[in-house]
């Protein structure tokens, strides 16, 4: 429940627009997900999962955010709004921002 009371709040102060999208993520006990979305538009950009790519945890977490990344940059996405959904930012998701950050995605 505190991880969804933080989630609300954090959403009631940041959102995402055509020019800078939100880069949504959403973790679970086994894999990671990262969209990117026009809150305005009520649109999903782009949506990446970790099915089919394998290693620890954080290393599929961090490709996660490479790819998102990537395919942020091939849609001219260069500047986003991280939304941690209400996650401490530490392990998955830090290595996740990481590994987009290291790509080129500003944030």
């Amino acid at each position: 429940m505190s991880r969804i009371r933080r989630h609300k709040r954090i959403r009631g102060k940041i959102s995402g627009t055509k020019d800078v999208p939100r880069l949504y993520v959403f973790r679970s006990l086994k894999h990671i997900y990262a969209q990117i979305i026009d809150d305005d538009a009520n649109r999903v950009l782009i949506g990446v999962r970790d099915h089919g790519i394998k290693g620890k945890k954080i290393e599929i977490a961090s490709k996660v955010g490479e790819l998102i990344a990537k395919k942020a940059l091939e849609k001219k996405i260069t500047k986003v709004v991280f939304d941690r959904a209400g996650y401490k930012y530490h392990g998955r998701v830090k290595a996740l921002a990481e590994g987009a950050r290291k790509v080129g995605l500003k944030f």
